[in-house]
């Protein structure tokens, strides 16, 4: 019996710290407003450190420029049963748009610790927004040559 081909839905996100505060932004759910990293879907086309640098700056309005993956996180989500693949960065923070508007469904960026991370963990869109923080904190970080584009040239 052949099985049906299934496909997670590829993610990146931004693990952004400055002063102890991890670039966060609130966005419009479904549950309610949550928080996330600033983050997105690859879009055909795009490698991962395309996509992560584009994602930032539509959703938060600064440069990132990435440095590092932080890691790679499976998640299915256990209310609508669709599954994530996520790549999370971290890298370099530049320079900051305050008069680009933001994507849709983005109310604001903001500044969290990782103590309020950690107390709002219940307003946070997914478990991957603090596991990345925790990963990130504990000095999870690996090359970017571990990641290969066999695309055409871009």
């Amino acid at each position: 019996m052949k099985s049906k081909q299934w496909k997670p839905n590829v993610t990146v996100a931004a693990i952004i710290e400055r002063d102890g505060q991890f670039l966060l932004v609130e966005e419009k759910t479904d549950r309610g407003n949550r928080f996330n990293q600033p983050a997105g879907h690859l879009e055909d086309g795009e490698t991962l450190l395309q996509a992560v640098t584009r994602e930032t700056m539509e959703e938060s309005a600064y440069e990132f420029t990435p440095k590092s993956l932080v890691g790679i996180y499976h998640w299915k989500h256990p209310l609508n049963h669709v599954t994530y693949l996520r790549f999370a960065f971290t890298g370099i923070l530049g320079t900051h748009f305050p008069e680009q508007a933001l994507d849709n469904g983005i109310v604001r960026a903001v500044w969290m610790s990782a103590y309020e991370i950690r107390e709002k963990q219940t307003l946070m869109r997914s478990p991957q927004v603090l596991m990345c923080v925790e990963d990130y904190l504990a000095g999870k970080q690996y090359p970017l040559h571990a990641l290969t584009y066999l695309g055409e040239a871009l």
